[in-house]
């Protein structure tokens, strides 16, 4: 017994451990509840500098009021552009192309990360044994001269990266920084002299809810759960555990498809379900792959709808290439379309179609219906289309009720028209711009996903169950350069769906080019049902409100639950709540009514 207390005398403690490594960016001494990518920011402000000197430049030199000015000018401006301007814009070229992310700073944090999981995973391996968590390891490491030294050398190790680290604030090099200490404290067996132990669920009052010999228990759980799949990064184990392959449903593409990146898919039908006899079309956004729809078994709108009988196509965007950098939203908004309910019209003829929009894919298609309503109604036809769904999808964009100031504000200040036709002209916005920006909106975001990761790896298949969407959130396709700029503009700021000033083309000439007129909806036919969660910074509730002021409404019936009328429902949800088997249930039950127009008052709302 002596000898044992001796031993236990003598163990490092977390505390002494964490000491070796100091203060790092990944601890947010600070407090900020949200990321500050301080580096990124001032290289951005840089190269808006350079960009706009260039201009000014470009402008001096070509204008035959600045006489031999001009000529100075000139001089200038060929060494800023070889210089500087043009080794930016070739490393910014060659990593969006290479779906690298373009920002320097950024893309040493992405190394960071993949880094000091790497580490975690070597240190944690020295405590497992045939699988689980080896006790006697752990003392014999943190009560031994020899394994103290080894440890603090690990310790020094992780502090190189995260002092190199280039954000400040609640990131998700905080979250794996958790994820070490708690690790610390299981080898140790010893509290944090705070007592503030990542993981440790509390009571009401702040006190710890479980007692520290469980915590512990707990701890060992999870390592020996994220050692076997090596799931200490979050994006480097969604690639291994997907394959890089993501979705559950077999699908086909349709031939005559094709238009540059873009292709229409056809789910197989089920062998065991009788077709309805009704088709629905799916739209996607443009900047995610399209699996937001079909993430997995049981977290899939597809595998629903295949359920209930119906014929189900979806657009694909695909990645944006060369020559899709210069289509807009004419293209993307409505010769896509015209092009694929042609072609679903010919393989399906007579057929009733209902369409489905998520997010970005919602905003979109409600002008396309509404443009596709008047060119009908001017042809004398009855509209071919009468119910959409919309999914978290907005369609108000103001400064005041919609929820949008704060990206609204992120646009003016920090989007520049020039440098991103500088640095992405013709190789289109990559993913991790798109990111940048929603990340801004989303206090925390990458550190409570990634947290969140960690605390429920001790559930039995939640490390599989998440990778899927994991792959798809880590994983974007580019935002087609010319298609961006105008979303932005016309959408964002100029809030032209809502305001009814948006245009688009027309095979009727009365209407090529003209504002779409959304009353068209109503005026047709349409029933528009929107589904939106109040904890949704993406697409705050209050911008999702197509269903309350367009199509079939009865005096504003958002309770209303009369067959042929719009339809809303609000839940308590964020952006992406189809991942959740529970939600998704809810979901696929309210459309599912909508679409066969069976309501009662019963109906969830």
């Amino acid at each position: 017994m002596a000898d044992k207390k001796k031993q236990a005398s003598k163990r490092i403690t977390p505390d002494e451990l964490l000491a070796v490594m100091g203060d790092t960016p990944a601890d947010n001494r600070e407090g900020y509840s949200f990321v500050v990518p301080w580096k990124s920011q001032m290289a951005g402000g840089v190269v808006k500098s350079m960009v706009k000197l260039d201009k000014v430049l470009e402008l001096i030199s070509t204008s035959p009021y600045y006489g031999p000015y001009g000529l100075v000018a000139l001089w200038q401006k060929e060494i800023l552009d070889k210089m500087f301007l043009d080794p930016v814009k070739q490393f910014a070229r060659f990593l969006t192309l290479t779906g690298r992310n373009p920002d320097m700073f950024g893309e040493i944090n992405s190394w960071i990360y993949l880094s000091h999981a790497r580490l975690l995973y070597s240190l944690c391996g020295n405590f497992i044994t045939d699988g689980h968590f080896d006790v006697e390891k752990a003392r014999q490491l943190t009560t031994t001269e020899e394994g103290k030294a080894f440890l603090k050398e690990c310790i020094g190790e992780f502090a190189f990266l995260e002092k190199n680290f280039n954000s400040l604030g609640l990131t998700r090099l905080k979250a794996m920084k958790e994820l070490l200490i708690s690790l610390l404290v299981v080898i140790t067996e010893t509290p944090l002299k705070d007592d503030n132990l990542p993981y440790m669920p509390k009571q009401a009052d702040g006190s710890d809810a479980m007692p520290f010999s469980t915590y512990l228990e707990e701890g060992r759980l999870r390592f020996e759960c994220l050692y076997r799949v090596n799931a200490f990064d979050i994006k480097e184990y969604a690639e291994r555990a997907t394959g890089g392959k993501i979705g559950y449903c077999p699908y086909e593409y349709v031939e005559g498809s094709n238009l540059h990146s873009v292709v229409l898919r056809h789910y197989l039908p089920m062998v065991d379900v009788k077709l309805n006899g009704k088709i629905l079309y799916l739209n996607t956004p443009l900047i995610n792959k399209p699996e937001i729809y079909d993430m997995a078994r049981g977290k899939s709108i597809v595998e629903g709808m295949l359920k209930e009988g119906y014929e189900v196509y979806l657009v694909e965007y695909g990645d944006a290439g060369f020559e899709s950098s210069r289509l807009g939203l004419d293209f993307y908004g409505k010769v896509v379309h015209d092009h694929y309910l042609e072609l679903i019209g010919k393989r399906h003829p007579k057929k009733d179609i209902y369409v489905m929009g998520y997010c970005m894919g919602g905003t979109l298609i409600l002008p396309y219906l509404a443009r596709r309503a008047e060119e009908r109604m001017a042809q004398k036809k009855q509209m071919d289309i009468k119910k959409v769904a919309v999914v978290v999808a907005p369609v108000k964009f103001d400064d005041q009720e919609s929820g949008h100031a704060k990206m609204r504000e992120i646009i003016r200040t920090q989007y520049d028209l020039d440098v991103i036709e500088a640095l992405f002209g013709d190789v289109n916005i990559p993913s991790q711009v798109i990111e940048f920006g929603m990340n801004e909106i989303q206090a925390g975001v990458s550190y409570y996903m990634t947290n969140g990761f960690y605390s429920r790896a001790i559930r039995p298949g939640s490390l599989e169950d998440s990778a899927p969407f994991l792959y798809w959130l880590t994983h974007g396709t580019k935002f087609p350069s010319q298609a961006h700029r105008e979303w932005l503009q016309k959408i964002y700021m100029d809030n032209q769906i809502y305001e009814g000033t948006f245009c688009l083309p027309s095979t009727v000439p009365a209407l090529d080019g003209k504002p779409v007129n959304m009353g068209a909806l109503k005026k047709a036919g349409v029933a528009i049902f929107s589904y939106r969660g109040d904890r949704d910074p993406i697409a705050p509730s209050a911008s999702c409100v197509s269903s309350d002021i367009w199509g079939k409404t009865a005096n504003n019936n958002i309770s209303i639950s009369r067959s042929g009328l719009n339809r809303t429902i609000e839940k308590h949800v964020g952006h992406v709540f189809v991942v959740s088997k529970v939600l998704l249930a809810e979901y696929l039950a309210v459309v599912t009514a909508f679409f066969r127009g069976d309501y009662t008052d019963s109906t969830p709302s």
